[in-house]
């Protein structure tokens, strides 16, 4: 499957943006998917992921109550809605997808990635 990321920019602190991510090649509903992010010198961290229908949703204990994901099948799309944006917040976000339908929150679960979009959040 290929991941396309998307609707990343520049927000102040306590604003709001919306990723999307879009997915071609295989069936989008065979597929956990997953957002992660990468802040510079960091290394890549979980921020949510999402079941293969779409009924069970999971969040890094940082973005709790901010982000929302969600995903719709018929249209091979999930999104992060991110709300309450912090400066810590600022990041490469990536999405994520792997076969197992069993959500995962470790950068080695997902097989398939995205290129990345990146979120910077001023203060």
């Amino acid at each position: 499957v290929q991941l396309q990321a998307s609707g990343g920019g520049l927000v102040q602190a306590g604003g709001s943006l919306r990723l999307s991510c879009v997915a071609s090649g295989r069936t989008f509903s065979n597929y956990v998917m997953a957002w992660f992010r990468q802040a510079p010198g960091k290394e890549r961290e979980f921020v949510s992921a999402i079941s293969s229908r779409g009924d069970s949703v999971y969040y890094a204990d940082s973005v709790k109550g901010r982000f929302t994901i969600s995903r719709d099948n018929a249209k091979n799309t999930m999104s992060l809605q991110m709300n309450s944006l912090k400066p810590e917040d600022t990041a490469v976000f990536y999405c994520a997808a792997r076969t197992l339908n069993v959500v995962a929150s470790t950068t080695r679960a997902y097989q398939y990635w995205g290129q990345g979009t990146q979120v910077t959040v001023s203060s």
